[in-house]
């Protein structure tokens, strides 16, 4: 019998001397040791060390914040159209800017997301947008892991423009689903309910369900969306997706701000997440989701920022304060919505909805982190972290960022993007895309 080989070995990252949020909230001190070759958290414990070492002193570790449902490459549309109801901002100021869209405007705007992110500690994203070769081009130079998706829209086009527009988000679900080193995943992305043709909606999914990828799809949004669905299919519109071939357990839904106990009860049985996009919602005027409802329901809620032309930010530490707070507004009682759900919500649930092994900090989930400093007044005195995350705590207090093992922002220094450099491209490309259009 030959010797046995020896054991290959493996380059490894201790995020040293601080506290982890253990995936039951509970706070604990311990150190983080990652397998940077694979990407996994190998142990938490004390006493660790690695070949690298990631100064948590006076810091959280969590798991890094999943941002489910956005669309990158709209920083370039950052305060451009403000105060109007949804309709009317996307009919009358962004879609004739997006009709002048082009691959570098995405690029440059989604390099600028990534930037926004990574310095506010979130690791992972859902990108509904269009240029989807050069998200996919950014997720990998920034480090970032993202479920992405062409965004169909079909008013106002024939049936060979519709047809092809959703022929092209199946496409870019196949081409890129596992790139990047598995760090990108895809979903075919019908804009929503009342934007896309019913026969597209249903032929199309029943495409992206034989190439083996999710729909995500905005719904229940407004009662702008709801009310023609239910007065022409007399039923709910998440019932009338249903029938249509959607809500299958992977899928996930942005909004869902008018949604009833019925359509709640037919997502848990379906397993269908949505995502709450709380900041989105108020300054739309949408409406206020029944999180709570939803969550009592045992449906998956994750938290998303939406674009940032309708936020307009991407700090989900913003969005889980929103979260929180609105989620009391909607539900009439202040113990709902509590601190501990929203921090769920922008990581574990985040990452159930995406289909990621993130969220958690314990040995086999990705090794994707956010370091919170918590040297602050506005985070003093301490009585209870996990109220500071969900109320006091901002992007700006992220001093390290880790995805897939890899350091992205070392004590407040972006490692794989230059943050000036990008900066400028945006600022650049964004007046020329005005003027354009």
């Amino acid at each position: 019998m030959g010797a046995r080989p020896e054991p290959a070995s493996m380059s490894t990252l201790c995020v040293s001397g601080g506290r982890v949020l253990r995936p039951d909230h509970d706070v604990v001190a311990a150190d983080v040791l990652v397998d940077q070759d694979d990407g996994t958290i190998v142990d938490v414990g004390e006493g660790l060390t690695g070949d690298e070492t990631l100064d948590a002193d006076g810091c959280l570790v969590l798991p890094g914040l999943v941002n489910a449902h956005t669309h990158a490459a709209m920083t370039l549309l950052r305060g451009i159209a403000d105060d109007k109801p949804l309709d009317a901002w996307l009919q009358e100021d962004i879609w004739p800017v997006e009709a002048a869209l082009t691959s570098e405007d995405v690029r440059a705007g989604t390099e600028l997301a990534a930037v926004e992110m990574i310095r506010s500690g979130t690791t992972a994203f859902a990108d509904m947008y269009f240029e989807m070769e050069a998200v996919v081009d950014v997720v990998a130079e920034a480090g970032l892991r993202a479920r992405i998706g062409h965004g169909v829209v079909t008013v106002g086009k024939d049936d060979e423009a519709a047809r092809a527009d959703a022929a092209e988000s199946i496409a870019v679900a196949e081409e890129f689903d596992g790139a990047v080193d598995g760090r990108v995943t895809t979903a075919f992305m019908p804009h929503s309910l009342t934007t896309v043709d019913p026969d597209i909606l249903r032929e199309y999914t029943e495409r992206a369900r034989e190439a083996g990828v999710p729909v995500h799809v905005h719904a229940n949004e407004t009662t702008d969306e709801v009310d023609p669905i239910v007065d022409e299919h007399d039923e709910r519109p998440l019932e009338w997706a249903r029938d249509l071939g959607l809500l299958d357990a992977e899928d996930f839904l942005a909004h869902g701000v008018h949604t009833t106990a019925s359509e709640h009860d037919l997502l848990a049985d379906t397993g269908a997440g949505v995502v709450h996009c709380p900041a989105s919602n108020m300054k739309l005027a949408s409406g206020m989701a029944p999180v709570q409802a939803m969550r009592d329901a045992g449906v998956t809620v994750a938290l998303g920022t939406d674009g940032a032309a309708s936020n307009n930010d991407l700090d989900v530490f913003d969005e889980m304060r929103d979260a929180a707070m609105l989620g009391k507004l909607a539900a009439d009682d202040a113990s709902a919505v509590p601190a501990d759900a929203v921090v769920e919500m922008a990581t574990q649930g985040g990452a159930d909805v995406l289909g990621i092994d993130s969220g958690r900090v314990e040995a086999g989930a990705n090794a994707d982190l956010a370091v919170l400093d918590l040297d602050a007044a506005h985070l003093t005195p301490e009585h209870d972290p996990v109220s500071h995350l969900a109320y006091a705590a901002r992007g700006s207090d992220v001093r390290h960022t880790v995805c897939d093992g890899r350091v992205l922002m070392r004590d407040r220094d972006l490692t794989t993007l230059d943050a000036d450099a990008v900066r400028e491209r945006a600022t650049e490309q964004a007046r020329a895309l005005v003027d354009r259009a």
